[in-house]
């Protein structure tokens, strides 16, 4: 059966995870920034960067719901391989 399994072929749940990616790495960055002008003790940045924060977690359970979507559509091939 592997065989048959193309490298290339689109899983269900993959876009769910490559957003989840985007979203996490975008609030990964926000972060960062956030976080560097309480470290040089300088002006903090406004209120909407904090919640730009808030994308990492926002992202990771994207990602998991994909991954979760992918599992899902797995079990259900395998049932139907049998």
């Amino acid at each position: 059966m592997r065989d048959k399994t193309q490298t290339n072929s689109a899983v269900a749940g993959d876009r769910l995870i490559r957003a989840g990616a985007i979203v996490f790495f975008v609030g990964a960055v926000a972060t960062l920034v956030t976080v560097v002008p309480l470290l040089l003790h300088t002006t903090p940045f406004p209120t909407y960067m904090y919640l730009l924060s808030m994308l990492m977690g926002v992202g990771f359970l994207l990602a998991a719901a994909g991954v979760l979507q992918s599992v899902a559509a797995g079990r259900r091939q395998a049932r139907a391989g049998r």
